[in-house]
């Protein structure tokens, strides 16, 4: 006996039952029947609809995945940032909204005027990409060590239709020799202590992209102690670090010659990103 394929109430509620909450149910219906993630209102208007007999493969398959503990991101493709909906990969980080607080920063201190920014470990080119769009006369540079995390931002800014200039290779280092200096370097880098127990939590993001040593700040020191020579006088660098490193991260700043050293804090009130400034001349 054929059985009679769900409406799209039907299906909603049935993946609510398998263990999804009901927003992604919402989000995950929507990627299989090419819809926006920002129509669940269409759903709620085609309750009625029956779901594809061919769609319903793949959203089983979509639900499997969800439910042991893919970010959403990974499975729709897409994630939204600052405004911009970016393509992210396992490649990359799914950016996380606390970074937005990195961005606010960066356009806080920068003039309104042509002014030359650089993000370090691009991921997805989400902090990059968002201070392009929100200034386009900003010049933008952005590196990552991984070739393939760093297509995914080229390919993201292409769709954009959004200019920044992108190298591959560690940290500053990735800079070709002459660059001009910044009047700012932004970064949120790895910033995670290696065992961790919360990385199991994380265990389908990259974990290069995740970890930096037994206290979490090895790239953290590796940033601040380059970044000077790389930076313009009265120029600032911005780092976003855990949620339990402002202290230390304020002190390497501080020993490494940067005033004006501060914290700000993140959605939830939790200092989330340092930064300091290299003394005008």
């Amino acid at each position: 006996m054929t059985q009679t394929p769900p409406t799209l109430a039907q299906a909603l509620v049935g993946l609510q039952q398998r263990g999804l909450d009901r927003l992604d149910a919402q989000l995950l219906l929507l990627h299989v029947l090419g819809q926006p993630d920002t129509q669940r209102g269409w759903l709620m208007a085609h309750d009625t609809d029956v779901l594809p007999s061919a769609k319903q493969a793949e959203l089983n398959t979509l639900v499997q995945r969800r439910l042991a503990g893919e970010p959403l991101a990974y499975l729709t493709g897409y994630k939204a940032f600052y405004g911009l909906e970016l393509q992210v990969s396992p490649d990359v980080l799914v950016p996380r909204p606390d970074t937005e607080t990195l961005v606010d920063w960066a356009l806080e201190l920068l003039p309104d005027t042509t002014a030359r920014v650089l993000d370090l470990g691009t991921g997805s080119g989400a902090i990059a990409l968002a201070l392009k769009a929100t200034r386009l006369a900003l010049d933008v540079w952005a590196t990552d060590m991984s070739p393939t995390a760093l297509a995914v931002a080229q390919t993201n800014a292409q769709r954009l239709q959004l200019e920044v200039t992108f190298n591959q290779g560690p940290w500053l280092a990735a800079l070709p020799a002459g660059t001009p200096r910044f009047d700012a370097i932004v970064s949120n880098p790895p910033y995670i202590v290696d065992q961790d127990p919360h990385l199991a939590a994380l265990r389908f993001e990259p974990i290069q992209a995740l970890t930096s040593g037994t206290d979490g700040l090895d790239d953290l020191r590796q940033i601040i102690s380059a970044a000077p020579a790389h930076l313009q006088a009265g120029g600032w660098l911005l780092l976003e670090h855990g949620y339990d490193q402002s202290a230390a991260v304020r002190q390497l700043l501080t020993q490494e010659g940067f005033g004006q050293v501060q914290s700000r804090c993140d959605l939830a009130g939790i200092e989330r990103c340092s930064g300091g400034r290299l003394a005008p001349t």
